[in-house]
Formats: structure tokens, sequence, C-alpha cells
């Protein structure tokens, strides 16, 4: 009997954090196999090899060159930076494979770049890939709709000391699905920073809050303050793995479809409406 295919993997930026991490879960999980990663040019190749032996992966292909990281794969899972992002997106694109995003902080600009790449490639891009999160999102789309804006709207989100952009790439995703639900865009309703000048806050405002300390994960709650009473949702991460795992659910789901741009809502089916 023959062996079914699997689907062969690419991981951008392998030696960091989160590249390490789906390195680990793809070498753990079925259905998919292990074939190439990257660093950025000039990469010491006997200190990627080291760092990669720690999870379990020896003898992997390394590149810089974004075309030949395409070329060895089906689908590439990309937790990196928004340019390093865009050329790996044009490689996948002349392939037409798969390209799963974790990046975040990308600008208006670099988005609809992005998203011109889908024409050719299948684009899965969501700023979470944990399932929990998205479980989160649809609850705070819910709350959001359900309750008037007499109910001011507060997205907390903490990381680990080394994350760059903020607010979050998930706290602006919980922003933008709570906007939208009442009928409005984020960016008219998310004001530029916190301040310690008094004044009334905004009706209709949501609001953002930030911290960065030691190897936190990932924590969002989304606060709904109304007369009289507090409704509050919550997500905690405690392993990287919750997203690896999910990015991995993503290309495989891909591989089964037509080019395109998807986010995790389309992977999971959530676009359905709630009662």
């Amino acid at each position: 009997m023959s062996q079914e295919k699997t689907l062969k993997i690419a991981v951008a930026g392998c030696c960091g954090r989160m590249g390490q991490t789906l390195i680990k879960s793809v070498l753990a999980l079925e259905g998919v196999t292990l074939v190439a990663g990257s660093e950025r040019p000039g990469f010491d190749e006997q200190l990627v090899n080291a760092q990669l032996e720690t999870v379990g992966c020896k003898n992997l292909f390394i590149t810089s060159n974004t075309d030949l990281l395409a070329e060895e794969a089906d689908a590439v899972l990309d937790f990196t930076s928004p340019e390093s992002t865009l050329a790996i997106a044009a490689a996948v694109a002349k392939r037409r494979g798969i390209h799963i995003v974790g990046t975040t902080g990308f600008s208006d600009d670099q988005k609809k770049e992005l998203a011109k790449f889908a024409r050719d490639a299948r684009i899965v891009q969501s700023g979470n890939f944990s399932l929990g999160i998205h479980m989160l999102v649809k609850l705070v789309e819910q709350a959001a709709r359900l309750l008037d804006d007499s109910y001011d709207i507060e997205i907390f989100e903490m990381h680990h000391k080394h994350k760059l952009d903020a607010p979050s790439g998930t706290a602006l995703m919980l922003g933008e699905v709570a906007a939208k639900a009442r009928k409005a865009a984020l960016k008219d309703r998310k004001p530029a920073e916190h301040t310690d000048i008094p004044g009334e806050r905004k009706r209709g405002d949501i609001g953002f809050s930030s911290l960065r300390g030691g190897d936190i994960v990932g924590v969002h709650s989304v606060m709904f303050a109304g007369p009289g009473e507090v409704i509050e949702l919550k997500h905690q991460g405690f392993s990287r793995e919750i997203y690896a795992n999910g990015a991995i659910h993503a290309a495989l789901w891909a591989s089964k479809q037509k080019p395109g741009f998807y986010s995790m809502r389309d992977v999971l089916g959530l676009d359905t409406k709630l009662p």
C-alpha cells in the first residue's frame, strides 16, 4: 500500500523563538515533512545547526535565498518581519505555493502589497494562530454587537520583553472585529495613544493597553465597561506550540484551496454568524 503524501514544509527565520517552535511542531506532527529553513544573509551555518539540534533537527537545508526556500517546499511558515515576509511572498507566488503568515507590524501599504500575491499563492494570514484566540475573537464580535457604545471597550495585551510591535497584531485583530461589529472602522475608534492629559473618554472609542516583560507568551483580554457592570473576556497562552500547531493546521487546510487570501476564520469555519 502506498504511503499518503505529506505536505513539505519550510520554516522562515528558523532559528528565532517562533522558528524553533515551528520546527519542533513540524517534526512531531503527522501529515507534514520538514524540508528547509531560512536565515538572514551571512548566517553562521555551524551556529544555526547547533541551535536546531536543541529541538531535535539535524542536517536541515538552510538558505537565505527566498526563491530556493520556496522551491523546496509546498508551504512556507513565516513569522518573521514585514520586509522579509514580502520577499518570501513574491517567491511563493511564483510557484503558486502556500504561505502561512504570522508576521505582524505591517503598514497599510505593506498589507496591500502582500494581498496582491494571493492572486497566485494561497496565503493564510493571522495575527494569532491559536484556536482559543479565535474563539475569543468570535465572542468579542458577539458582545460588541449586542452591547451598545455605552459599554466602553478596552483591550489589554502583554507579551515577552523582546516583542517589537505594540499593540500586538492579535490586539488589533480584536479591535478590528469589535469596531466592525459596531459598524465602524477601527481607525476611527482607536485613540492615538493613552496619555496623562486629563480629559473625558470619547464615547465609542476602543482603547488599547500594552505591557512587555519577562518571557510571557501572550495575554489578551477585552473589557466591556458599562453602566454598573464590567464584562471581561480573556485568553492566555502558555506555550508557543499553540501558534505553531495552528499554523501547520492552516497549511494543511490551504493545500486543498484555490489561490486566495485567507484568515484563520476561514480555516476554522468561524465566519458563520452566531444567533
